[in-house]
């Protein structure tokens, strides 16, 4: 059995929605005011200032060749991941909609890569899901 311990109200939901105790859909309605971790490439900045005003996501192709981006329940959860790639230690907490609202179309969602609790969306699911809210 996992030894995975909520640390927020998305972790709670999330290990609800896996134990079959909130129906999916409704999950999802409930994710969508909650918050994720982001990581984003740290470009060299100057005093602190981005030198891009568009934030490069950790992403990567899945097996299908579809563009998949990488999100954490809390940036601590994302430490171990993002040693393997180095530059996005850094990122942004956000509420999963402005992040999908922001990332725009034609990307799924990986939520928790590497741990028993997660979550994972085609990019057809997360279309949908920001065109109803």
């Amino acid at each position: 059995m996992s030894t995975f311990a909520p640390e927020n109200e998305l972790e709670k939901k999330l290990i609800q929605a896996q134990n079959g105790e909130i129906e999916g859909e409704a999950f999802l309605k409930e994710m969508l005011d909650l918050q994720v971790f982001m990581p984003i490439l740290e470009k060299h900045t100057i005093a602190g200032f981005q030198d891009s005003k568009q934030a490069t996501p950790l992403s990567f192709k899945d097996d299908d060749g579809a563009e998949m981006i990488i999100l954490f329940t809390s940036p601590e959860r994302a430490k171990e991941f993002v040693k393997d790639h180095p530059g996005y230690e850094g990122g942004l907490l956000e509420d999963f909609k402005w992040v999908m609202e922001k990332v725009g179309g034609g990307y799924g969602i990986i939520l928790n890569p590497g741990f028993d609790v997660g979550l994972e969306l085609a990019a057809n699911m997360v279309d949908v899901l920001t065109k109803q809210h």
